[in-house]
């Protein structure tokens, strides 16, 4: 008989009061020889990407069943980067990816589980669980819980972006109190992650590439029964995943992160992928460079205009086809031996769907002869302002403003920044520079939505630049550039700017440079003095301590 992890814990005549504790939750003998499988679960009541996520464990516990194993359902805590969004709440996001992280392999550790289906959605819970995934590699599948359906407000899809962006509108009266009462109750209309190609779905996405997910995972919708049937199956998938002992370490290799950065490239997704992928990476034992994602930018074009950058949604996506759409264009520059938890490669993968999908829809998604950029949709700067290196979504970023030169404006925060773009006081052709915001800074490396979209409300994305060593929500559009390594916590060129410093932004050669002599910054250096911390106990004060840069992924050190 096949040795099991789990026989630790209810095999022998020592584990007699482990299996009566065990029928204390209503386990019977029959079940004690059959394999033990965790259901990691990030379902709450804050978040519409996890409102539904008991729903999705269910049915990945019948399916466990119906495979002939026994499912153990426990949870994680998520936050919402939406609620959490322009405030200090912010703070704690990003951080928490390291708490579900630890928290997964405690319990799974604990209980010596077989295997483990996970469940989550939204930004930093969906990178948590694959960390955790590559840290413990026992047998593992993920369910992403799937996009939420654009709103419908005065005959256009809308979404929570429109929101944000609203806010900067209704300041500059740009529309009317009614018109933004309108978009707040309709724009985000029930359970799943936001409808544009943000962090979590972009994530979701990834996951499907890395070969986690089953084909399809990624963009079925939250609300589609198709993500009911995916869930069932991916809970009698684990059981074949441990009867092969396929582990996520023979998954998730070098070649599977190259492919699902040229995923990442090919539809646009969010600069957030350079923070995550890389921390993913370092648990799969794994070294993953933010150069990589240049590399591979320069080579791989963008063929789906999504939101925040383009016009569709991730309905749109998912009727096209998804994730197996976009690697089935890709295929030829793939590497299409990796192994993925349907337990076939992604070659035998795409020959299946290919043989389902004959045609390809080429409106939603470009070919490589005709792409909607002939690069990817982030590009990686480097400069005199980031010497370790800094992010952008150059899919969002108009044509007019690939390059740009302008006067710097500083804020130590980005509260100070809001008040400021909020009180008009930012001109076209000024450059926002937003710092001691990064992931020692902070601490926890803020997204900085609030004052992207504020500016893009008002009308200015078109003339103001915004530079931050914290980072950008996958909703972010424009010229805005994040993660500046080294941060200015750290005393990286960010920490020395001066208001009026002219800033040189140059997308296309990668360049991000200030425009100061390198004598005048020596002698700002030496007068440099690090700010107070922001925090002085709890979880966020042995964060700040941790913590090493973004360009590192921001992991703990």
């Amino acid at each position: 008989m096949k040795i099991m992890r789990s026989d630790n814990v209810k095999k022998g005549l020592e584990r007699a009061p482990h299996r009566s504790l065990l029928k204390a939750v209503g386990l019977i003998d029959e079940e004690m020889s059959r394999p033990f499988i965790g259901v990691v679960n990030s379902w709450n009541e804050v978040i519409p990407g996890h409102i539904h996520l008991d729903k999705l464990s269910e049915a990945v516990k019948a399916g466990i069943r119906m495979a002939g194993g026994v499912p153990f359902e426990f949870n994680t805590i998520g936050i919402c980067d939406g609620i959490a969004m322009g405030h200090a709440g912010m703070r704690n996001s990003l951080p928490s990816r390291e708490i579900i992280a630890d928290s997964i392999e405690l319990m799974v550790e604990a209980n010596q589980f077989d295997g483990m289906v996970m469940i989550p959605t939204c930004d930093k819970i969906v990178p948590g669980h694959l960390m955790a995934a590559g840290r413990l590699d026992i047998p593992a599948i993920v369910v992403t819980g799937g996009p939420m359906m654009p709103g419908f407000v005065d005959d256009r899809p809308q979404d929570v972006i429109s929101l944000f962006e609203a806010v900067g509108a209704r300041r500059n009266n740009r529309i009317s109190e009614q018109e933004l009462k309108n978009l707040e109750d309709l724009s985000c209309c029930g359970a799943g992650s936001c409808a544009g190609l943000f962090t979590a779905n972009t994530m979701a996405c990834m996951t499907e590439a890395l070969g986690l997910s089953l084909p399809g995972c990624g963009t079925a919708h939250a609300v589609d029964s198709k993500k009911t049937r995916i869930a069932k199956q991916s809970g009698m998938k684990i059981l074949e995943l441990i009867d092969k002992n396929i582990t996520p370490r023979k998954i998730v290799t070098e070649e599977s992160f190259d492919n699902a950065i040229r995923v990442d490239m090919a539809i646009g997704g969010s600069t957030n992928t350079t923070l995550h992928l890389p921390a993913i990476a370092a648990e799969f034992g794994l070294d993953l460079s933010l150069s990589k994602f240049d590399e591979l930018s320069k080579v791989t074009p963008h063929l789906i205009n999504l939101r925040p950058g383009g016009e569709h949604y991730l309905i749109d996506f998912e009727r096209a086809g998804g994730v197996p759409a976009i690697q089935a264009r890709l295929q030829s520059r793939l590497k299409t031996g990796t192994m993925t938890v349907t337990c076939k490669t992604l070659k035998e993968n795409l020959k299946e769907y290919i043989l389902i999908n004959p045609r390809a829809n080429k409106e939603i998604i470009k070919t490589l002869e005709s792409p909607v950029h002939p690069e990817g949709g982030i590009a990686i700067l480097y400069g005199s302002l980031a010497t370790l290196g800094s992010v952008v979504k150059q899919a969002a970023v108009s044509q007019n403003m690939l390059k740009f030169k302008g006067p710097a404006r500083v804020f130590d925060s980005e509260e100070l920044a809001m008040a400021a773009i909020m009180g008009n006081k930012i001109r076209s052709g000024d450059c926002v520079i937003i710092r001691y915001e990064g992931p020692k800074g902070g601490p926890g490396m803020r997204e900085m939505l609030s004052p992207t979209a504020a500016i893009a409300g008002m009308g200015l994305i078109e003339s103001v630049a915004l530079i931050t060593d914290g980072r950008f929500s996958g909703g972010t559009r424009g010229p805005c550039i994040g993660h500046v390594s080294p941060e200015a916590a750290e005393c990286g060129p960010i920490a020395l700017v001066k208001d009026g410093d002219i800033i040189e932004i140059d997308i296309p050669d990668r360049k991000l440079d200030i425009i100061v002599p390198p004598e005048e910054l020596k002698n700002r250096r030496k007068e440099w003095k690090p700010p107070a911390s922001r925090v002085k106990k709890g979880y966020l004060a042995r964060y700040q301590k941790q913590v090493s840069s973004a360009d590192k992924g921001a992991i703990f050190s």
